[in-house]
């Protein structure tokens, strides 16, 4: 646990009592403060119950005392409108934040030769794999390390600040816009595609929420971004431009000059007027696919700056296995491949999967973002031979239909199991030799799920049933 000076006797509110909302109360009264708690449900406020932070609704609050208010990332600040706790501590001129805001205020308390070092990494696709990628091979390179925040463990509940240690931590945009101080010694921003538009206005708010995890850098920290689409290559050219850090590009599409490359499954990188060959990703299971070697790239860059060395990075990444539900295979039954890319809530983050598998019987839908799945209707076109159907789920399934009809077979299955069940047992009867059912939705799943990890869930247990009755061991 992570402990917070400053709060000693003061007053704290904390709205929200999910994973890092609890983890948030319990490190505030470790730290001497007095805490108030309300949750919107009933169940969440349950786990408050014989604790010293029992919830009573914010009317009780002592609003007069307050020191700050700590929010869940899922609160929203401005769009589609303020929360009302939001416009309630802005009225009381009480600053709002978050867990990671806690967080950096505890590292700013240290003397500066004290301080832990921090990796922060962002983007919209990609960003839990690259933190656990980091976090795996630094700690097989012998440092301590800590690995956090947007996934795993809530940040304030990793061990206690330590001078030597490496924490490394993923940011989400709502993350990001509650925290003010928290300096990256390294930070990495992935990728930038049309996301969470309802929580920022617009594209670039997002982007400019996205944006900060490069606040309070100085020159002695390094900036590490993929260049390989046009809002990142932007962003590269202006920090670049603007000097105060050092500035490492990387990319899973072309050669660069200076920074780290992955192309045709080969890791390069030039950080010092050289080009070197870093090593073969062949044997990198668990980071298959060109998106999944630009994370390689940029885990690359990054311990690099840890005094990794290319041959050690390389081994490490043969042993990284892939995370849940970002395409994880999950079963086999006969010559059918089964895929759980339930992460992918984005048509970005489909494109990903698409690309990487062949023969693909694609199950999508459920709750569409703005955007839909317009952007893959040319990717479509190009991969007929790849895609053989696909089969529509939930509420976005009628405008899917209508936006990849064109372009490929569509069926309308309902719910995911019957999804399941008949992409089964067409990948089963085609003349393929190894075709692959996979999950990867390009939507948020709210509409029949709590959220994608119980999507995922579902899919894998499907497929097992499917395994069983197939006479195979699950």
């Amino acid at each position: 646990m992570i402990l917070i000076p400053g709060f000693k006797k003061k007053a704290v509110g904390v709205f929200g009592l999910g994973v890092s909302g609890l983890a948030t109360c319990e490190a505030l009264v470790a730290s001497g403060a007095s805490v108030y708690t309300w949750d919107e449900n009933a169940k969440a406020r349950e786990k408050t119950t014989s604790t010293e932070y029992l919830s009573e609704h914010p009317k009780k609050w002592p609003w007069d005392e307050l020191a700050a208010v700590v929010v869940s990332p899922g609160i929203p600040l401005t769009h589609p409108k303020p929360h009302a706790i939001v416009r309630k501590s802005e009225t009381h001129n009480i600053p709002v934040i978050g867990d990671t805001q806690l967080f950096a205020m505890a590292i700013n308390a240290l003397p500066e030769a004290e301080r832990p070092k921090v990796v922060m990494v962002t983007g919209s696709n990609g960003k839990s794999t690259t933190t656990m990628l980091i976090g795996h091979i630094l700690k097989e390179a012998g440092e301590v390390v800590q690995v956090g925040g947007n996934i795993g463990e809530a940040v304030l509940s990793l061990s206690a600040l330590k001078k030597g240690a490496i924490y490394v931590l993923e940011m989400s945009s709502f993350q990001l816009d509650l925290t003010r101080s928290l300096r990256a010694n390294v930070a990495v921003f992935l990728n930038l595609s049309p996301d969470h538009i309802d929580r920022h206005g617009d594209l670039a708010g997002y982007f400019k929420a996205k944006k900060r995890i490069f606040l309070n850098q100085t020159a002695e920290d390094t900036a590490v971004i993929c260049v390989d689409d046009d809002h990142t290559q932007e962003l590269c050219t202006e920090l670049i431009a603007n000097g105060g850090r050092k500035v490492i590009p990387v990319s899973s599409q072309c050669t660069l000059g200076g920074g780290a490359y992955a192309l045709d499954g080969k890791l390069y990188y030039n950080f010092d007027g050289k080009t070197s060959l870093a090593g073969d990703l062949a044997g990198a299971h668990g980071l298959r696919g060109p998106h999944n070697h630009q994370n390689a790239a940029a885990a690359f860059a990054v311990c690099a700056q840890f005094g990794v060395a290319p041959t050690m990075f390389i081994r490490g990444a043969e042993r990284f296995e892939s995370l849940a539900h970002r395409m994880e295979e999950v079963a086999r039954i006969g010559k059918v491949l089964f895929v759980n890319d339930s992460k992918a809530t984005n048509a970005d983050a489909a494109a990903r999967a698409l690309n990487t598998f062949d023969h693909i019987y694609w199950i999508a839908g459920g709750r569409p973002k703005k955007d839909g799945v317009s952007s893959l209707v040319g990717a479509m076109a190009s991969r007929l031979e790849s895609v053989c159907k696909v089969y529509l789920i939930g509420e976005a399934a009628g405008e899917f239909e209508k936006e990849l009809g064109a372009a490929v077979d569509c069926v309308q299955c309902g719910d995911l199991k019957t999804a399941v069940m008949r992409a089964k047992e067409d990948a089963a009867a085609s003349d393929h030799t190894s075709p692959v059912v996979l999950l990867s939705p390009a939507c948020a799943s709210y509409d029949q799920f709590p959220n994608f990890i119980e999507r995922g869930n579902s899919f894998r247990e499907y497929a097992s049933e499917m395994l069983q009755a197939n006479g195979e061991a699950a």
